[in-house]
């Protein structure tokens, strides 16, 4: 009779487990997905979403669509996904310039950490100290001698007040002892035209957004601002090794969605972004860009994520940066 009782019970059960086991999956993508990027096209950013693009439209069979919309440190892009329906389709392609540190220098309507949700890292790149080839200087101790001897009168571009272009001028300025002038820009490209026009000598851009300038021999590296030379630039020392010890500066690239976003859909997005970065193809991209492919779990990225948003906090409030 027990028999009896416990096999009508677990008939009874098998449907209802079955169908919890079935449950089905969130549809995505049901209608077009847009890539935000916080610069201007061109840029390092626009240069990685857009490859993104093309690999999350062929796996997903979707459309996908990259928007810029540079501006405020990149924070623009990263509050309309902030706002965007919770639905997955829309995409924030950020660096650490919008997620860790410029919030802590302008008044944002939104929470970085609280709003968006890591997808993961794409990539990290040293950032690079290039000057545009007018420029009478071929080492960075040259650069030192002669920003001493015209104080002023060197001007430094980036992608906007508190991008890590800007914080890179502002180490270089406290550690070799000079002052250069912050020109920001609403992204990179922009910077570029005045280096090689000469409206602006100098730039520590990102190795992704700077090797097309670099290889085109448009920009002489001096260095890099990472603790190892970058692969792409292997006859370029670091600032350490130039003579220039004490900081490092590496732009990393990585993607979010907006937080409250259906768990099934934030894991396949997790799981297609961590696919596509380890593909060969992708992966020689990224390195061509000077960068490291990024290798982090989602779990390891999200907690990166939190910590790179307070160790920012800790050295701008230290170096006493504000906004300009």
């Amino acid at each position: 009779m027990k028999l009896r009782i416990i096999l009508a019970i677990a008939g009874l059960l098998a449907p209802v487990l079955t169908v919890n086991a079935q449950t089905p999956q969130t549809p995505y993508p049901t209608k077009t997905v847009r890539l935000m990027v916080g610069a201007s096209a061109g840029g390092g950013t626009d240069i990685i979403a857009r490859m993104l693009a093309d690999k999350m439209a062929e796996q997903l069979k979707g459309t996908f669509v990259v928007e810029n919309k540079p501006g405020a440190s990149n924070t623009i892009a990263a509050d309309l996904t902030a706002k965007a329906p919770t639905d997955g389709h829309t995409l924030l392609v950020a660096t650490n310039t919008g997620q860790a540190i410029a919030p802590h220098l302008l008044k944002l309507n939104f929470d970085a950490i609280k709003d968006l949700t890591p997808i993961g890292l794409v990539v990290s790149v040293p950032n690079v100290l290039v000057v545009g080839t007018a420029v009478p200087a071929n080492t960075v101790a040259e650069l030192i001698a002669l920003m001493k001897a015209k104080p002023g009168d060197f001007k430094y571009g980036s992608s906007g007040v508190g991008s890590t272009q800007h914080i890179a001028g502002e180490a270089f300025d406290m550690a070799a002892g000079v002052k250069g002038v912050h020109v920001p820009y609403k992204g990179s490209a922009q910077a570029h035209l005045d280096i090689i026009s000469g409206n602006i000598q100098m730039m520590f851009d990102t190795t992704s957004s700077a090797m097309g300038q670099i290889k085109g021999g448009k920009f002489k590296p001096l260095a890099v601002t990472s603790d190892r030379r970058s692969a792409e630039l292997p006859d370029v020392p670091t600032l350490a090794e130039a003579g220039v010890p004490g900081f490092e500066m590496t732009t990393w690239y990585a993607v979010y969605v907006t937080a409250g976003t259906p768990s099934d859909v934030v894991a396949r997005l997790q799981a297609e972004l961590a696919r596509i970065v380890a593909l060969p193809d992708v992966q020689a991209k990224l390195r061509g860009l000077g960068g490291e492919p990024g290798t982090m779990s989602a779990g390891q990225f999200a907690r990166f994520n939190v910590q790179e948003y307070e160790r920012f906090g800790r050295l701008i409030r230290e170096a006493n940066i504000k906004p300009e």
